[in-house]
């Protein structure tokens, strides 16, 4: 029993605990007011007898034996435990249960104790609470030996999951390995310890375990972490290793258990309810007592606002804070929410939280009185609060009065009044375009109030131009706008009818104007004014035509007579006027007559005939026929009509004119046929006779202008532009648009013709209106048009020839073609005579008389001189034939070089004129300039091939047999003078190859014979430079140098990146741009005229402007630089030795150098003896002669040594004596001596000090012109005037390239300029020759896209059907004879579709709804191969299952025979040792008679021998499966049929038959595969109902075998299920793959009708389907290896068995044998007993004896 002090030190110690490192400890004083609270602490055991469970008791079935471990000498002492009822100490002290444990403070606490089971080492203790409880430590009493291992286990979610405390073990590395062992760093960390495991004390050793650690200092008692670690729902544990002695291990009987358990006295466990400090106090849980004294009770009484079983969360309506456990003087007590008074419910939102900033996070619900917000602190919406109210009025919010059409949000106001935000409690928000206190009318230039219209109402749509003075305003309801006279529509943006141009006009709309005959009506369009036009007219107006169109004259359509007439030609006269056409007249005789035919009148109306004519009177005089001769005119009425034929195309009657000649007159027509002309009568058009003002104004101008007879005479006169513009009309109204030009293409320029009459151009000659015949007096009509008969009047009878080819009608004696030569031979027409030609040409020109084509070489008008190449005279009968040059050789011969030759009259020689290139006698050699061997066959003189760089004059230019250049001028080499020589540069060709203009001192010296010789790159002139040198000439440095007068190279700038403005300088002085602030060259010191370092502070520079050389100061001490003679840091004050006053400083007389050297010297002397003095002073008087006293001291030791010495006599010292005198004596003239020498050195010394004085004179002048001529020197270096030179003559040398270049731009033949403008000019004469042509490609593209509109707009789908079956396909069914495409009655005629249209929609109709049913049955079929699948796949899963459990039997039969190997194996060896004791070796003997088996070895083969049978009656599955392959090739037989019958109906697709067939013969074959498939169930029905019949017979048997016969029967049923399956499937696969075939089938008949609707849906059901097949295949092959596997499976297992049976008899052999053992070992123990009798015997005598 523990003693109450060591219970009252624990309970100090956990009280400790948690206050061990707080600071903010509870004052207990003030309870729960003034910070955190909590329970008092106690045994948490007390009360719960019930809730504490132990995993073993004894004596709980049966009263039970136990003993105690005693001393030695002690008789063994046994009891017997019975906890069958509870303990009692005198009815049932013997009752060891686990509620003994619980603290009782009784008498009898040492009498009661919890005991577990003997022999039990795994053991647990667990205590379940009934909430959250702080346990802060257990401690554990024990009445045996404590557990050689165990370990604390705690759960904080009542039993879920558990955590480990401690572990506790007497070897911790070997009981739990890998768990540490400490020292224990933090609370929670998990570690072993072994204090509390050693096998001593035996009894009440004790077992302390703490929560929290007093060594473990803890910052924050509070912090989650430790409270989590305090927190427990259930506390277990498990006692895992009980201590012995040992013995057990060598004796396993019962006896030796029975003193090895576990047994406690006492068991406490300390805490407290948990309540995270809100609470101080706690009560019963409902259904606990609550009068058990000292218990701990669970349900916190909350505080702080809290509720929950451990105050785990705030009260209701106390949420506006997080709830958080109460910490020391901080209660975090829960804060109630405010609503104001409008709700009593809330929540806490840690999002609100958060964004007040730690604030508040109270969210209010439910709020009433139509308030929102987290507060209730807003109105809801359509409410809005009361300014006269308070928030927690329940008032205080009205409704809002608002139209919900014309209010934003459907009519919400603003809630509250905000003047920063412009809000005004109650007040509508309206809409954009809506206005009103309750936004309920539009605003001014809306309409239309409307709810869905998100702007209120819409805007008035007017157009500005067509309202009235541009109002944007409406109706407000309508929205109907104010319109101008012209202008109409709901908007006014629309005109009239026949008015446009919507504008800011007075009308608003300007009138169409559409030409009254070019347009069709007087309808245009609104936005473009476009009129309709007819055919081929153009223009807004419809007043244009087409390009390649015209207007029609008003006589346009001429007729020809088709007999009746004589023609009679007449010639031009000049001056008579011209009044016929083409070549003369057609006369008509008295009496005769005309006939004209009419066949293309285009327009129905009254038509004057116009006939011009001439009358003739043949007995009147010429002068009287001159008069009277005179075109006539006349006219004739008629009225023609058109009309159209029965067919709609068009066409008209024949008219057939014709005219009789009474009078006695000869009337000839002017024309050649004789022709008349049909003229419209503008009085039978409705343009001029409709009545309306438009159409009379056109009559009164038509009269007014005489627009009639602008067609009678035969030169059209010029027409006025009224007349023109009515023609217009008239040609476009009567031929119903513009007539095209049909301009004929070979005689015509162009397609075009003049719009006014349609005339073309014609090419020349060639006349016309379509340029389709020659002109009177031209021939030869073709495409570059007519050639003129040039007839010659004097050799021909006409000017007129014949039409093609052209021959003119010859007088006698003319020739030729146009009657204007003379015969072959002969020329001078008219006077022809022979030709002369020498007889060297047969014709000459018929005008010059000059020979063609003379022969013999011979050339000339008269064939009287050589060719060229040729000499001699040919003249005839004086000269000799023309020979060839030989230059060397003839003209023929490839090896004439010569122009031409001529003979020498004075020696007959042949001279030569030889070619360019070519010199000598016979132009065989080549000139200068030229190389070659003209001396060979094929051998040529070529020009030097030199660049133009040689003199062609100089024959040693070049060599004349290489061609290589000997003499290269303007400064170039190289074997073709190509490039420039050395130390020039330029283009060799071009001959401007020039000297190398390089800087000496920006370029490498290497490359420089001298200052003005350098080389220079030969293409470019870029010399070499220096180092950080730039510039083709090297003449200045590289950006960021400078100096290149140092001819090293450019130095760095080195400018301060921080001081400078940018890191370039002077290029001559290396000065940076300083920013402000900073000077020197390199910008790091300070500004100019300043000192100091310019990182700290910089000192303007204090100089006196008359003393100082320079402004600028010294920058680092600001010590001015003075003149000479002045001195001073300010440089005002004259130096030392010049006189004078500042500035006027003079130097000093010389007598002032000789006195200042002396106070010099003294000033020197007088310094060492002042240091002399002061050394003295320092040192004493004695250190000065320290060394002349110890020469003393030597030579007064030698003296008194001397004196000493015992053979010392007077002589010896008076001659030491006389020789130290001699010494004074001669020492004392040395010093005479040199003290003379010492006055002639100071002399010296003096003169000298006088030179040296005048030389520093003048030295100081030599350093004043130095410095100045080194100032000079600098200026004139940085300046760098060579340099300077340099660049201005390479500058010059630029310009003077540049002036030369611009001079050769103007002057050379041709030049740059010339170029330019040449080419300036030929792009102006392209632009001007393709403009035309752009033009009428750009105009006939616009026509060809216009007629291409036209056309697309004219196409309308639904003449399609009129051009398929002759009627429109939007026409009622009534009136349309065609009707659905395809649809026929019953006697084949057409009808409109219908219940029994057979046609194309129906077909596909039915088709559709065929495909369509297919997919439904495929659908069908897939949930079919679906279940199929999951059914395979459960048979897959049993079939796994199974193998699992054969293989678990096998292991399990592995393990038996194993152990029973090992136990064999033990037996024999504890038989063989020598140490076994008879006892050991008689419990072993007994424990193997009790061994037995739980069926004989007869039991054991009947059931091997019955299994064998069952699994052998299997085999009857495949006759199952036999009988279902037949069905299955039945199914494949079905498939076949029904793949002939998808190849049949392939054949006849196209056919709605076809697919009935193919529909049919798949529907036959699914019924054939299910009824199969309905067979194939019903075997599967009977294979199961089999297998269930031998899996009830297996069961039997398998409560008699182990887990491994168990499964072989398992195994068996798989495998028949499986192949069932596996029957089932194939079946199934084959349905399958014959539906999908037929649905590809009814696919394909499908898409041929619909044109692929369902082909993407039937490729996606094929995939499927494959997919599903290939998976059914798959778990066929899987089941057949499960059926093979288990067939191996039950061979192992028989196997087995057989081993089994052998074991079963190498165990009984061995049951003989240990019988036999165990007979000896009968005999062996009365052996021993008797020994043992013996020596008790022997013992007690022992103990007698005295």
């Amino acid at each position: 029993m523990v003693c109450s002090s060591c219970l009252f030190f624990f309970l100090f110690v956990s009280l400790k605990v948690l206050s061990v490192a707080s600071t903010q400890e509870p004052d207990f004083a003030y309870g729960c007011t003034h910070g955190s609270c909590y329970p008092a602490t106690g045994d948490l055991l007390v009360g719960r007898e019930m809730n504490l469970k132990a995993s073993s008791t004894c004596g709980l079935r049966r009263r039970e034996p136990y003993c105690i471990v005693s001393h030695l000498q002690e008789e063994k002492k046994c009891f017997h435990c019975d906890s069958r009822r509870p303990y009692d100490p005198y009815s049932n002290p013997t009752s060891h249960r686990i509620e003994n444990v619980i603290t009782t403070f009784k008498p009898h606490r040492k009498k009661s104790w919890w005991q577990s089971e003997n022999g039990k080492s795994d053991v647990y203790l667990q205590l379940d609470l009934e909430a959250e409880f702080h346990f802060t430590h257990v401690i554990m009493t024990f009445k045996t030996f404590r557990p050689a291992a165990m370990l604390i286990e705690r759960s904080a979610d009542f039993g879920r999951t558990w955590q480990v405390y401690r572990y506790f073990a007497f070897d911790c590395e070997s009981t739990f390995p890998g768990i540490s062992q400490g020292p224990l760093r933090k609370v929670d960390d998990v570690i072993c310890e072994s204090r509390y495991s050693d096998i001593e004390p035996s009894t009440e050793g004790e077992v302390i375990y703490r929560v929290l650690e007093p060594a473990i200092q803890i910052e924050d008692p509070y912090s989650p972490n430790i409270q989590n670690q305090l927190k427990i729902t259930n506390l277990r544990l498990n006692l895992t290793k009980l201590h012995t002695l040992g013995d057990n291990l060598l004796d396993s009987r019962t006896e030796i258990k029975e003193k090895y358990y576990y047994a406690i006295y006492e068991l406490v466990v300390r805490g407290n309810c948990f309540c995270y400090g809100h609470a101080s106090e706690c009560a019963p849980i409902d259904g606990i007592r609550d009068d058990i004294e000292g218990m701990v009770h669970g349900r916190c009484v909350c505080k702080h606002n809290t509720k929950g079983l451990n105050c785990e969360q705030c009260d209701d309506f106390y949420n506006d804070l997080p709830w958080r456990p109460a910490e020391g003087r901080n209660t975090n007590a829960c804060k109630k929410c405010n609503c104001n008074g409008h709700s009593n419910q809330c929540h806490f939102d840690m999002a609100v939280y958060l964004a007040t900033g730690n604030v508040s996070g109270g969210v209010c619900d439910n709020c009433l009185h139509n308030t929102m917000g987290r507060n209730c602190e807003i109105c809801k919406p359509f409410y809005y609060q009361d300014p006269t109210r308070d928030i927690r009025d329940p008032g205080v919010c009205v409704a809002c009065d608002c139209d919900p059409d014309g209010s934003l949000n459907g009519g919400i106001c603003d809630g509250h009044d905000d003047p920063s935000l412009a809000m005004i409690a109650g007040q509508c928000r309206c809409k954009d375009n809506v206005e009103g206190p309750r936004c309920d009318k539009c605003k001014p230039g809306f309409f239309g109030l409307s709810a869905s219209d998100p702007c209120g109402c819409q805007p008035c749509k007017c157009d500005p131009r067509g309202t009235v003075s541009g109002s944007s305003q409406c109706d407000p309801v309508s929205g109907d706008c104010f319109c101008k006279r012209l202008v109409t529509g709901h908007s006014c943006n629309q005109c009239l009818p026949e008015h446009w141009a919507l504008s800011h006009d007075a009308g608003g709309c300007r009138g169409c104007d559409c030409d009254v005959g070019g347009a069709s009506d007087n309808q245009c369009s609104m936005e473009t004014g476009q009129c309709h036009c007819r055919s081929h007219m153009i223009g807004r107006q419809c007043n244009q035509v087409e390009s390649g169109y015209f207007f029609m004259a008003l006589d346009h359509y001429i007729y020809e007579a088709e007999n009746g007439s004589v023609f009679e030609e007449r010639e031009y006269q000049p001056g008579r006027p011209v009044s016929w056409t083409g070549t003369g007249f057609a006369r008509a005789p008295e009496g005769g007559t005309l006939e004209f035919a009419i066949n293309n009148i285009p327009y129905s109306m009254e038509y004057d005939i116009l006939i011009r004519y001439e009358l003739q009177v043949d007995y009147m005089s010429p002068h009287w026929l001159h008069r009277l001769l005179k075109v006539c005119y006349g006219y004739y009425y008629v009225h023609l009509c058109v009309f159209k034929d029965a067919t709609g195309l068009g066409g008209g009657p024949s008219y057939e004119i014709f005219f009789m000649f009474c009078l006695n007159l000869t009337c000839s027509f002017i024309s050649s046929p004789p022709q008349i002309a049909l003229l419209p009568r503008y009085s039978s058009l409705e343009m001029f006779t409709a009545g309306d003002p438009a159409s009379v104004t056109r009559k009164q101008s038509y009269e007014r202008y005489r627009c009639h007879e602008t067609a009678k005479s035969v030169s059209r006169p010029q027409m006025s532009e009224v007349c023109a513009k009515l023609i217009t009309s008239m040609s476009a109204l009567i031929n119903d648009g513009a007539l095209p030009c049909e301009c004929d293409p070979q005689g015509s320029l162009s397609s075009e013709c003049d719009v006014r009459g349609g005339q073309c151009r014609c090419s020349p000659n060639v006349s016309g209106r379509r340029c389709d015949e020659c002109a009177p007096g031209a021939y030869g009509f073709g495409p570059s048009g007519c050639k003129l008969c040039e007839c010659s009047l004097e050799g021909s009878q006409s000017r007129f020839c014949e039409r093609y080819s052209g021959q003119c009608l010859c007088r006698a004696g003319a020739f030729g073609q146009r009657c204007d030569g003379c015969q072959a031979g002969h020329w001078g027409f008219p006077n022809c005579r022979p030709c002369e030609c020498n007889g060297h040409a047969d014709e000459c020109n018929q005008r010059t008389g000059a020979c063609i084509n003379c022969r013999s070489n011979t050339a000339g008008e008269k064939c009287d001189r050589c060719d060229n190449g040729y000499y001699g005279n040919p003249t005839l009968g004086l000269g000799s034939q023309c020979r060839p040059c030989p230059c060397p050789e003839g003209p023929d011969s490839g090896r004439n070089f010569a122009a031409s030759c001529y003979q020498d009259n004075r020696n007959q020689q042949v001279v030569c004129n030889c070619n360019q290139g070519y010199t000598g006698p016979r132009c065989d050699e080549c000139a200068s300039g030229y190389y070659g061997d003209p001396s060979k066959i094929g051998g040529q003189c070529q020009p030097c091939r030199c660049s133009n760089n040689i003199d062609l004059s100089d024959p040693e230019a070049c060599d004349k047999h290489t061609g290589q250049c000997l003499k290269c001028l303007y400064n170039t080499e190289g074997p073709d003078c190509g490039v420039c020589k050395s130390r020039y540069y330029g283009d060799a060709s071009r001959r401007n190859c020039r000297k190398c203009t390089c800087n000496f001192l920006g370029t490498e010296h290497s490359q420089c014979l001298s200052r003005e010789d350098c080389v220079c790159q030969r293409a470019t002139g870029q010399c070499q430079c220096l180092p950080h040198v730039i510039g083709q000439t090297c003449d200045h440095c590289a950006p960021n140098y400078w100096n290149l007068a140092s001819g090293q190279g450019c130095e760095s700038c080195g400018c301060d990146p921080d001081n400078a403005y940018t890191s370039a300088c002077n290029e001559f002085t290396g000065q940076c741009q300083c920013r402000v602030g900073f000077g020197g060259k390199t910008c790091k010191d300070c500004q100019e005229n300043h000192w100091g370092d310019p990182r700290v502070l910089c000192r303007a520079c204090d100089c006196d402007p008359r003393g100082i050389e320079s402004s600028q100061c010294n920058r680092v001490t600001g010590h001015c630089e003075c003149k000479q003679g002045v001195s001073g840091v300010r440089c005002d004050q004259c130096a030392r030795g010049f006189s004078g006053t500042f500035p006027d400083c003079k130097p000093c007389h010389q007598c002032f150098g000789d006195w200042d050297r002396i106070v010099q010297d003294l000033a020197t002397r007088t310094k060492v003896l002042t240091d002399r003095a002061k050394e003295l002073q320092t040192t004493g008087l004695t250190r000065a002669f320290e060394r002349k006293f110890k020469e003393l001291e030597d030579m007064l030791a030698q003296v008194r040594d001397i004196v000493n010495a015992r053979n010392l006599s007077l002589v010896s010292s008076s001659a030491l004596f006389l020789s130290l005198r001699a010494q004074i004596t001669e020492t004392t003239d040395t010093l005479n001596q040199l003290e003379g020498d010492l006055t002639a050195v100071q002399d010296s010394n003096y003169e000298a000090s006088n030179a040296l004085s005048t030389l520093e004179r003048e030295a100081k002048e030599l350093n004043l012109n130095s410095d100045q001529l080194n100032r000079q020197l600098d200026i004139l270096k940085n300046s760098n005037f060579l340099g300077a030179y340099d660049s201005i003559r390479a500058s010059y040398n630029k310009s003077h390239d540049a002036e030369h270049r611009a001079n050769r731009s103007t002057t050379d033949i041709p030049s740059t300029v010339s170029r330019s403008a040449d080419t300036r000019k030929k792009t102006e004469r392209l632009i001007a020759q393709k403009r035309d042509d752009f033009n009428r490609k750009n105009a006939a593209n616009k026509r060809t896209l216009t007629d291409l509109n036209a056309k697309a707009q004219n196409l309308d789908i639904k003449k399609i059907n009129e051009k398929v079956c002759g009627a429109p396909g939007d026409a009622p069914c009534v009136d349309s004879p065609c009707g659905g495409a395809g649809c026929r009655d019953d006697e084949g005629k057409r009808h409109c579709g219908g219940m029994n249209c057979n046609g194309a929609i129906a077909v596909a109709k039915n088709a559709l709804d065929r495909s369509k049913h297919a997919e439904k049955e495929l659908n069908k079929a897939m949930g079919v191969v679906e279940e199929l699948f999951k059914q395979a796949q459960e048979a897959k899963d049993k079939a796994q299952a199974a193998l699992e459990k054969a293989s678990d039997t096998k292991n399990k039969a592995d393990h038996s025979n194993n152990d029973l190997r090992d136990l064999i194996k033990q037996i024999r060896d504890f038989l063989m040792q020598e140490g076994a004791d008879p006892d050991s070796i008689e419990a072993v003997a007994s424990q193997v008679l009790e061994l037995s088996i739980p069926a004989s070895p007869r039991q054991i083969q009947h059931l091997a021998d019955e299994i064998k049978d069952r699994v052998k009656s299997l085999s009857n599955v495949d006759a199952i499966l036999e009988q279902t392959q037949n069905d299955v090739l039945k199914a494949e037989k079905l498939l076949l049929d029904a793949k002939k019958a998808r190849n049949k109906a392939e054949g006849v697709k196209n056919t709605a038959e076809s697919v009935k067939k193919a529909l049919n013969d798949a529907g036959r074959a699914q019924a054939a595969a299910e009824k199969a498939i309905q067979k194939a169930k019903k075997d599967i029905g009977l294979t199961q109902n089999r297998l269930a019949q031998i899996q009830s017979e297996t069961t039997a048997r398998e409560r008699d075998l182990n887990d491994a016969m168990d499964r072989l029967g398992d195994l068996g049923r798989q495998i028949e299920a499986l192949k069932t399956k596996r029957a089932n499937n194939s079946l199934y696969a084959a349905r399958a793959e014959e539906m999908a075939t037929m649905a590809r089938d009814k696919a394909n008949e499908a898409k041929e009708i619909l044109d692929g609707e369902l082909s993407d849906k039937y490729r996606t059901v094929q995939g499927l389907m494959e997919n599903k097949a290939k998976t059914m295949q798959d778990a066929k092959q899987k089941a057949e290896r499960l059926r093979d596997e288990a067939k191996e499976l039950l061979k192992d297992a028989q196997d087995k068995l057989q081993r089994l049976a052998e074991l079963e008899k190498d165990y009984e052999e061995n049951q003989k044998v240990l019988e036999g053992k165990a007979r000896q070992l009968d005999g062996l123990e009365d052996k021993m007993k008797a020994i043992l009798n013996a020596i008790n015997k022997q013992i007690q005598v022992y103990n007698t004896c005295q």
